[in-house]
């Protein structure tokens, strides 16, 4: 009879604990994305990127400018084959709404182009963290991979009274090709080789052969998307040819472009120009951002 008594009042303890936790859900719920210590206030999502596609990249860049910047295009005779040129040749891609890119090579007789354009757009998994907040953070590490040099600060007063360097310790022309650690950065380095060498090989070697233009190097660009850096770096394929690759990035919101343009000189001592190269390189850079926010 004891038992009978005493299972009754366990089942009326539990059924008001049960009553009680009821109740104060019911009062104090709180969504899964609230802040600690402010019950019942939701905290709002990050905002998602601008973009939620990304281009066919092998139609990005059009016949005009791959002409352009592969001139050996046009020299293809087979017309089947000219037509595949222009096509370019896709990447390996397992997500076409996050990664894409395209790449294209062509020879000619004066040398062998490559182009290679790559597109990815930025998702964030954190709540708290927006998609071009995420971008921003995977950009800035893009650029401190390209290892960029210390940008020199042009003072043209300064230049034109004095020629041996700024007083307030700003490199001149002359040692703009030094890197942070005092020596040429494998960019810098590039681009006061073919300077160098353009001076007594190259026909468009310009005033300014022997000198790296401070305009020329390796840098950060602020007329490009939301930001962007060019690179330029001249490298020794084989034990003769030199091959320049100028890399422009930028990032637009969530989506990031990178592109490579490459060109090796068949001419023994002929050394890509670099001021050509980045110029064309660029364009096709602005020409992508103008396509990313029509």
């Amino acid at each position: 009879m004891q038992r009978k008594a005493y299972v009754p009042g366990v089942a009326a303890l539990l059924a008001a604990v049960l009553a009680g936790c009821t109740g104060g859900s019911d009062k104090g719920a709180t969504s899964d994305n609230s802040n600690p210590g402010q019950p019942g206030v939701a905290t709002e999502a990050a905002q998602p990127g601008k973009y939620r596609t990304l281009p066919e990249p092998c139609s990005a860049v059009g016949d005009k400018t791959l002409a352009s910047l592969l001139p050996g295009i046009k020299e293809i005779a087979d017309a089947e084959q000219r037509e595949k040129a222009y096509a370019g040749e896709a990447t390996l891609a397992y997500d076409t709404d996050r990664k894409v890119g395209c790449r294209w090579k062509v020879e000619s007789a004066e040398a062998t182009d490559h182009l290679f354009v790559d597109f990815e757009r930025v998702v964030s998994y954190d709540n708290a963290v927006s998609d071009d907040s995420q971008a921003e953070q995977l950009f800035a590490e893009q650029v401190e991979a390209a290892d960029l040099p210390e940008p020199v600060v042009p003072d043209s007063a300064s230049a034109s009274s004095s020629g041996s360097g700024s007083p307030t310790g700003t490199p001149s022309s002359g040692t703009a090709t030094t890197g942070p650690s005092g020596t040429p950065s494998a960019s810098a380095s590039g681009s006061t080789s073919a300077s160098g060498s353009a001076s007594s090989d190259s026909p468009s070697s310009g005033p300014s052969a022997g000198v790296t233009p401070t305009d020329l190097q390796p840098r950060l660009l602020d007329d490009l998307g939301d930001e962007a850096f060019v690179d330029d770096e001249l490298s020794n394929s084989g034990s003769t040819a030199k091959r320049r690759t100028v890399t422009v990035a930028f990032r637009t919101s969530n989506v990031m472009v990178t592109i490579e343009y490459a060109e090796q000189s068949a001419t023994l001592g002929v050394v890509p120009d670099s001021k050509e190269m980045q110029d064309m390189a660029r364009k096709l850079a602005s020409r992508l951002a103008d396509s990313l926010s029509g």
